[in-house]
């Protein structure tokens, strides 16, 4: 996903530019050899988890990168960002509608999200469907039934969409700022010369009988795919370590009791607590018949969803600092509010 055209040629010494560039491959490298060499077993354990890990991700992250390939290469990413040109809060509803309906996770959904911001698509639709696609999808959604109850899977469902609109109106009304302008980082796609909605090039759907699409669409793939499996990589071996090393009588203790008070302890603690969205539905299942308030599972599900450690990762990867900071307190204010009106449900 770099973008050659803004990168100026470097005058740094190898090693500075080696490290600039490749710092996350070796900061990869680096845990994985540190743990081979005083902690085999855990080495071995962090490997099967990545892989694991990868291969789940896998189906959901070759689809995205070929539908943001082929849009580029075809030029269909002019009528993808025109269907984003409608009215503002519409297209809020729509993003977040579609979020929550997507069977995209939270990684897989990245280059789509690239994309769309290359594309200059509003930032506020398109948070409003970041913030709702690692919240819920349609298997998801039947296995919550199965572990939490069908009114359970309901209200996280609706908790998704919620905090897709919710994320997306806060972001439309502060779309004006100075800090939501670009948000994709520098050598990200389309960071220059992106696609725009008065591009007057015609749309190649058949593009692969073009010798010059072809190439393009290989190039964007591959760039695409590099970008997104060093981070990926890095994220699921740091997850590893999390699992490994946080007790899990930890949280257990931390999400206990009922209340407002545990729904916000259940919005923090999800952030860096969150297994994934199947392993946390069991745990959840066991604190809640242990009389953790179902607001507080709700809460560290939906938090957890979106600020686990895999997605914050690729997010931070892709956007500036601000637009991820505004991310994160989206997430988990919405998480928090989702929680309480839970609740609220509940008691009522």
């Amino acid at each position: 996903m770099s973008n050659t055209c803004c990168t100026a040629p470097s005058k740094a010494p190898f090693l500075v530019t080696l490290w600039r560039e490749q710092r996350v491959w070796l900061a990869s490298l680096t845990i994985f050899t540190l743990l081979v060499i005083f902690d085999i077993t855990q080495a071995e354990a962090s490997f099967h988890k990545v892989m694991i890990s990868l291969a789940h991700t896998g189906p959901y992250l070759l689809l995205s990168i070929s539908i943001a390939a082929w849009a580029g290469a075809s030029n269909a990413d002019r009528l993808i960002a025109k269907a984003f040109t409608g009215t503002p809060a519409l297209m809020i509803v729509l993003g977040a509608v579609a979020g929550g309906l997507s069977p995209f996770c939270s990684c897989g959904v990245i280059p789509l999200i690239a994309a769309l911001l290359a594309m200059r698509v509003p930032l506020s639709a398109v948070m409003a469907f970041w913030l709702a696609s690692p919240v819920m999808d349609p298997s998801m959604f039947f296995l919550t039934s199965g572990v939490l109850g069908f009114e359970f899977a309901i209200a996280k469902t609706c908790a998704a969409i919620g905090l897709g609109v919710f994320g997306g109106i806060t972001v439309h009304i502060l779309s004006g700022t100075s800090a939501l302008k670009d948000p994709l980082k520098e050598g990200v796609a389309g960071g220059c010369g992106a696609a725009s909605v008065q591009s007057s090039e015609p749309v190649v759907w058949a593009f692969w009988k073009d010798a010059e699409r072809r190439k393009k669409f290989i190039s964007e793939a591959v760039k695409t795919t590099l970008f997104l499996g060093k981070w990926l990589i890095f994220a699921f071996l740091l997850e590893s370590l999390m699992l490994a090393w946080i007790p899990a009588e930890m949280v257990t203790k931390a999400l206990g009791g009922t209340g407002i008070g545990p729904i916000a302890v259940a919005t923090f603690v999800g952030v860096p607590a969150y297994l994934n969205g199947y392993a946390a539905l069991p745990l959840i299942g066991g604190l809640i018949e242990q009389g953790m308030a179902p607001g507080a599972g709700l809460a560290f599900l939906v938090a957890g969803g979106v600020t686990s450690l895999p997605a914050a990762i690729a997010v931070w990867a892709l956007v500036k600092p601000k637009v991820f900071g505004l991310y994160i307190l989206l997430s988990l204010s919405g998480a928090f509010l989702a929680g309480v009106l839970f609740q609220v449900w509940q008691a009522v």
